[in-house]
């Protein structure tokens, strides 16, 4: 499964820039964030893109969730970020709250929906390793390393892949399960809670007291 590169060993910068080459020349690396091993590849490469999806098993149509390491970065890509969505990403970025933003239309990338969904899902992680990558490589797109529908992956073994699927796993040994990502949409409508996880609801209200639970059916 690719080149295995222990976190725990040798120069981090080092590491660092063996991850860039990779993501750069479009392959697909595994790297580890806050809580699971996840599936790395850069947003404006499509193929690459398309190949984490065919990797997973994803049904067509899905998109990847994108990384930036910064609100400027995240300026790039999105073209609406609303001042309460900005309060709560003072508040909690680097961490683990998404943001479902409208993107710029003139961006060069398909994230597996074909540019059809015109919204995307972005956040800002607290992953020591990924967040060096993400300040040199720009937007990433990421997904879960486990295959579509199966529980996360917090150990290298755990991963079903052939050789010649990644190019590099980043081991930082066996992580430790936690909560998924709170998931934030901030759209012309406002701002709304659509999946409660590591950040609470009480804590989303404390900073943005406007904001509300997404409506179901």
């Amino acid at each position: 499964m690719g080149q295995e590169i222990d976190l725990r060993e040798g120069d981090f910068a080092n590491h660092v820039k063996k991850a860039l080459a990779y993501l750069r020349s479009g392959y697909i690396i595994v790297a580890p964030l806050e809580n699971s091993y996840v599936f790395l590849v850069d947003a404006f490469l499509h193929d690459g893109v398309r190949a984490m999806h065919v990797l997973r098993g994803d049904d067509l149509g899905v998109a990847a969730q994108v990384l930036v390491s910064s609100t400027k970065v995240l300026d790039g890509i999105a073209r609406e970020v609303s001042d309460d969505a900005r309060k709560l990403m003072a508040a909690f970025w680097p961490g683990p709250l998404s943001f479902y933003l409208a993107p710029h239309l003139g961006l060069n990338w398909d994230l597996g929906d074909d540019k059809e969904l015109d919204e995307i899902c972005v956040r800002i992680p607290s992953a020591k390793f990924v967040l060096a990558v993400l300040k040199k490589s720009g937007p990433l797109a990421v997904a879960s390393a486990a295959r579509a529908g199966q529980p996360p992956i917090y150990e290298v073994g755990d991963i079903s892949a052939l050789d010649s699927d990644l190019a590099a796993i980043f081991n930082a040994g066996e992580l430790a399960p936690g909560k998924a990502t709170t998931v934030i949409r901030a759209g012309s409508a406002g701002i709304e809670l659509v999946r409660e996880g590591e950040i609470s609801f009480e804590a989303l209200l404390a900073v943005v007291p406007e904001i509300e639970r997404e409506a179901i059916g």
